[in-house]
């Protein structure tokens, strides 16, 4: 879709938390993506797959609570950092001109300052995990800070977002066990090969825009080979999701999971529609579940393992 055609011209679409926040807030809400939860969820399951892989029976309640208020945290951080490194690309984008910093909602001094109260919180919640943790919690600052400038060099930004969004997987079993070992590097092994699939997929909603603008994504590099290119991925992914759970010991229930995750990877990687930028959303947003029968099958398989 082209600036020109774009239908975001005309209006741009609200979710509940935007609506219903005071006028002043509105920006704040908005530069979070609060209203589109699907990035949080994304960069939490990697998280929530490690503690509950490395836990002897149901993963610990504790835990969960810390790194999903610190996910929420650190994503919403992380979309300030995007916007303010990206506000003159996403001003020339159809689906991202109307962020708060492209379309000059909002000044960038005080995305600033809301981005310093998110990471001194994120760091309040670090703090209170093992020491290992803590030490991979700091490490991956430099991969946050990297990120959003991938797509200014290399074509496989998406590859630079794998590292960073699952980077739970590794903090996730340290902050459960005091260590790291074999099956937390297969959950992060696993989860790069995934996001590089989904956010493939993410990629061609943008690839017309990015094209003129001169920004790189995976989408425009991959092309018509897209399809194959998932198949390759989500097929790897798999092969160390399974792997994972192998060398924990899971019972049964984890590879009913693990063939659910297949069955939503088959789905996207041989029916996306690349040329449809709602299909690539639909498909992209499908994802959640991928998290949540990994999660479920870790779970169970925790249980009769």
């Amino acid at each position: 879709m082209t600036l020109e055609s774009s239908p975001s011209d005309i209006v741009r679409q609200t979710g509940p938390f935007e609506r219903l926040a005071p006028r002043a807030l509105k920006p704040y809400v908005a530069l979070i993506r609060l209203d589109k939860p699907t990035g949080t969820w994304l960069l939490l399951w990697p998280c929530f797959w490690a503690i509950a892989l490395a836990a002897e029976a149901w993963p610990d309640p504790r835990l969960l609570g810390l790194f999903a208020a610190g996910a929420l945290v650190m994503r919403s951080a992380g979309c300030i950092y995007n916007d303010i490194v990206d506000r003159e690309f996403d001003a020339q984008v159809a689906r991202t001109r109307h962020r708060p910093l492209a379309s000059g909602a909002l000044r960038v001094r005080h995305a600033v300052l809301f981005m310093a109260l998110l990471l001194a919180a994120s760091l309040a919640i670090l703090v209170q995990l093992h020491w290992l943790a803590i030490a991979l919690g700091i490490g991956s600052l430099a991969l946050v800070f990297t990120y959003p400038l991938m797509k200014r060099v290399t074509f496989w930004p998406q590859a630079f977002l794998g590292l960073t969004f699952n980077w739970g997987a590794l903090l996730g079993w340290a902050a459960a066990t005091g260590t790291l070992d074999w099956p937390a590097a297969l959950l992060y092994l696993g989860g790069i090969f995934w996001t590089l699939g989904y956010d493939t997929i993410y990629a061609h909603q943008d690839k017309d825009d990015d094209a003129l603008i001169g920004v790189k994504s995976s989408a425009l590099a991959l092309g018509a080979r897209t399809r194959p290119f998932l198949i390759a991925v989500y097929g790897l992914s798999l092969t160390a999701f399974g792997a994972a759970g192998a060398l924990q010991g899971l019972g049964w229930p984890f590879y009913v999971g693990l063939g659910l995750v297949a069955a939503l990877f088959a789905w996207q990687a041989l029916l996306a529609r690349f040329d449809d930028s709602g299909d690539c959303l639909a498909k992209f947003k499908l994802n959640l579940w991928v998290g949540v029968a990994l999660f479920a099958g870790i779970v169970a398989g925790q249980m009769v393992g």
